[in-house]
């Protein structure tokens, strides 16, 4: 039967409704703080949101959003090539351009569209796809597209990705590379600069997805290509703007004149409503605080680094690099399921992540947190993992 493939996803929502838990899909209901909110019942300290610099509930972003809303309306009702092509559009799109220090950018209505977009269209029939075995469903959902040749090297293996361009031969012309700045489950950061060096010796086109580490990385916040000095070796960086900016979707920014033909030839861009002008109010908003007060910043990487530092200490290493993205990973989905849920009893609402959305086998246990977040708030989530582990629910890596 045609709903025969679902079976197993129903009978994991059984499992769990049998356990009482709901760790997908979780209900806020009320929001207390920009860091704090009833979720499923629990009044919980939030960290899994992404809001990495505590922009979501930033009072001048609601002010512009509420304002655009009055003068403009809540939605466009079209496309950016029909009739959903306001002013506002253009205006973010020149800042980012702005931002980037670049000439060209395109804004779409969500990241995941952004992401798949591009890939489903720079690329196509006859032409080669390399992109990082662990990237986001939207980049894979795109490369499937695209038609063209998909061929995926090591997580974040320069060496592997220079023998498969070697192989590749004079292909490597009409070759699309793809990796994203912060890899979103285990907050491990692409080794960008020995990436772009492969590129530069061997060819090819890089496609940075910047979605985790906008407003986290660089200088001035650009992500991990400023971040690793290689900003002129990326011909196409994209992004979102649900994470540091703290409204929803996404963008496109290159160095190349060819990106303002190539947004009539996506379908993700010319076939969807624009982004109602609130959302767009907002992001500009957003962006321009980004760009002032790089405090939040500063503020994000101290509470990142302490969380990661206990966790560490604990015997629960996070993943490989700091990064605002702070995950425990577990080899027992059962496990999992009660630790997720020991620590929503505790006051603290992570990610419970499994396959396929982790990048293994294993199941994660994700936290990240934000500007937002009080040193206070960053201690209670360190003391609701120590509480696993000295309830048993948990075991110490460095203990055992």
């Amino acid at each position: 039967m045609l709903f025969d493939k679902f079976q197993t996803m129903a009978d994991f929502q059984a499992e769990l409704a049998e356990k009482e838990v709901k760790p997908f899909g979780a209900v806020t209901e009320k929001f207390l703080s920009p860091t704090q909110g009833i979720v499923g019942g629990y009044e919980v300290i939030l960290a899994g949101t992404n809001n990495y610099l505590g922009l979501a509930y930033e009072p001048s972003c609601i002010e512009a959003a509420r304002k655009a809303a009055e003068q403009w309306g809540t939605g466009t009702t079209g496309s950016r090539l029909a009739n959903g092509s306001f002013i506002g559009h253009q205006l973010l799109e020149q800042e980012l351009a702005d931002f980037y220090g670049v000439s060209h950018a395109i804004t779409f209505t969500t990241g995941y569209s952004a992401t798949m977009g591009m890939c489903a269209t720079l690329a196509g029939p006859g032409d080669v796809i390399l992109l990082d075995a662990d990237s986001h469903a939207s980049i894979y959902a795109g490369v499937k597209l695209s038609g063209a040749d998909i061929i995926r090297f090591k997580h974040s293996n320069p060496d592997d990705l220079a023998k498969r361009l070697r192989r590749l031969g004079d292909r490597t012309s009409n070759t699309l590379i793809v990796v994203e700045g912060i890899y979103s489950m285990l907050g491990d950061v692409a080794p960008l600069k020995e990436i772009a060096a492969v590129k530069r010796e061997y060819g090819g086109y890089l496609f940075v997805d910047e979605a985790h580490s906008l407003g986290v990385l660089g200088a001035t916040g650009r992500g991990a290509a400023e971040a690793a000095g290689v900003e002129e070796d990326v011909d196409f960086l994209a992004g979102t703007f649900s994470k540091s900016l703290g409204s929803t979707g996404g963008y496109c920014v290159s160095q190349h004149a060819d990106l303002d033909i190539i947004r009539y030839c996506i379908h993700a861009y010319i076939f969807t409503a624009s982004a109602s002008p609130s959302v767009v109010a907002s992001t500009r908003q957003a962006l321009k605080l980004l760009r002032e007060q790089p405090e939040l910043r500063v503020k994000l990487w101290l509470n990142a680094n302490q969380l990661y530092a206990a966790l560490k200490e604990m015997g629960l290493p996070p993943g490989p690099d700091i990064s605002p993205v702070v995950a425990v990973e577990l080899e027992d989905r059962d496990q999992a399921i009660r630790c997720w849920n020991a620590l929503m009893e505790a006051g603290v609402y992570v990610n419970l992540v499994i396959p396929p959305a982790s990048p293994s086998t294993n199941f994660l246990l994700r936290c990240s947190v934000s500007a937002a977040h009080t040193s206070e708030q960053i201690d209670t989530i360190i003391s609701a993992f120590a509480k696993l582990i000295k309830n048993g629910q948990i075991s110490s890596r460095q203990a055992s």
